[in-house]
């Protein structure tokens, strides 16, 4: 039997998902499984291969010549296509442009869900997104449905612009989050919802230190079991 732990932490956007999920990995010593960088590094054999990002044909056929995962070096995530670090090479926007036209197809998802399968088979893992303990992780040990207020949702969002230095309007921020909320629940192929076992965690009044030694917690308890 496996020592190694699977946390799936799905919710809608601007929950904090991905800061609560790299803290954790940091934290208990586990791999954030980037699926982002995953659809990034096969867009960027998609677009090595000559393949246009219309052409969901060509995308389906190329699919089963990739091999993509995650490793951690000295602290830093290093993402691996077919045996080749393309750290360097993925966060380019014609590849982010890819990413997007080639994510949708089934075959890519069907590939990226198995490889992300046979990493928390090997791995301790965390891992976040829409349909992580519905879909890509259901066995998951710990399973969190991670929300937060559309208004504080916008609210976070709007300051992390500010931030940057861009230009932006809190009404037409929390428009667009609710907007992409409905999206994410009625889409066709795994909408977000959440997993009849996940627990559900309101991060609306919740530091991120206090949402991560939440769930730290229903990692630690599920250890034990």
């Amino acid at each position: 039997m496996s020592n190694n732990i699977a946390i799936a932490i799905d919710g809608p956007a601007g929950a904090g998902k991905s800061t609560i999920a790299k803290l954790i990995a940091k934290k208990k010593g586990y791999i954030y499984v980037d699926t982002g960088a995953m659809y990034r590094a096969m867009a960027l054999y998609l677009i090595e291969q000559g393949i246009g990002a219309d052409d969901q044909q060509r995308i389906s056929e190329a699919v089963p010549g990739v091999d993509v995962t995650i490793t951690y070096e000295n602290g830093e995530q290093v993402v691996w296509l077919n045996g080749r670090n393309v750290n360097g090479l993925i966060r380019t926007e014609e590849v982010g442009k890819m990413a997007s036209a080639s994510s949708g197809n089934k075959e890519v998802r069907r590939k990226l869900v198995e490889l992300q399968q046979a990493l928390a088979r090997k791995e301790s893992v965390v891992m976040d997104g829409r349909d992580i303990g519905t879909c890509v992780l259901p066995d998951a040990d710990v399973k969190v449905y991670l929300t937060a207020d559309s208004h504080v949702r916008a609210v976070r969002r709007y300051e992390e612009l500010q931030a940057k230095g861009q230009d932006c309007d809190l009404e037409t921020i929390e428009k667009d989050i609710i907007d992409r909320d409905y999206q994410d629940m009625h889409r066709d192929i795994s909408p977000l919802r959440q997993a009849e076992d996940a627990v559900l965690l309101d991060s609306s009044h919740m530091t991120i230190e206090e949402v991560a030694q939440a769930i730290i917690g229903m990692c630690d308890g599920a250890q034990e079991e």
